[in-house]
């Protein structure tokens, strides 16, 4: 029973950092992955999103819990490497308005 619990949350956090993972890639500017020499925004896209995938199977008990050793390595990559990169380039949203928006 505490075996089971310590697993399932387990794979709950590993499954939070790889989903967040993607989400910020998301929401992080293509030209900021060239810019940093690192791979394309899409292939990022597609790596944290099998490993999501796969954090999710092992999460809900359908997929083998053990490939979710796997599936953490390119989310932890991506936070530790990749991800402070781009910081700089923002997250890729619209601009705010400069200066007094609102009426007299």
């Amino acid at each position: 029973m505490i075996q089971s619990l310590v697993w399932f949350v387990l794979n709950l956090v590993v499954f939070v950092v790889q989903a967040v993972a993607f989400v910020d890639a998301v929401r992080r500017p293509a030209k900021g992955f060239v810019a940093e020499g690192k791979l394309t925004k899409n292939i990022w896209l597609l790596i944290l999103g099998i490993a999501a995938a796969l954090g999710l199977l092992a999460l809900t008990g359908v997929g083998m819990g053990f490939l979710n050793v796997f599936a953490v390595a390119p989310s932890i990559i991506y936070w530790v490497d990749v991800r402070p990169r781009l910081q700089p380039y923002g997250t890729g949203g619209g601009r705010r308005p400069q200066g007094p928006t609102g009426g007299w």
